[in-house]
């Protein structure tokens, strides 16, 4: 969805759930303790966030991401770190 809607020059997905085992967001669709995928950090890159500010952005990635997860209530993400950039931010804050 992230690659569709930005077109990123990098993207970078982790899944940071098995960190937060026994945390209330961490339970899995069960809800027996199973950490579920809910917890995630993304770096994206793309020439599609300059003229944006901050908050238009996560407003743009949260929007993009809208359909792929539940509820939090059954199981859904619970937490998204996100590290948005153009390109030109990204060469200056990674030193590449």
């Amino acid at each position: 969805m992230l690659t569709v809607a930005f077109a990123p020059e990098v993207l970078r997905v982790t899944d940071d759930s098995a960190h937060h085992a026994g945390h209330v967001g961490a339970r899995g669709s069960a809800g027996q303790g199973a950490v579920g995928q809910t917890h995630y950090s993304v770096l994206l890159v793309s020439e599609g966030f300059r003229g944006m500010s901050r908050v238009a952005r996560s407003r743009a990635v949260h929007k993009a991401l809208a359909g792929e997860f539940g509820a939090v209530e059954s199981g859904g993400m619970h937490a998204l770190a996100l590290t948005l950039r153009t390109p030109e931010e990204h060469r200056t804050l990674s030193g590449q």
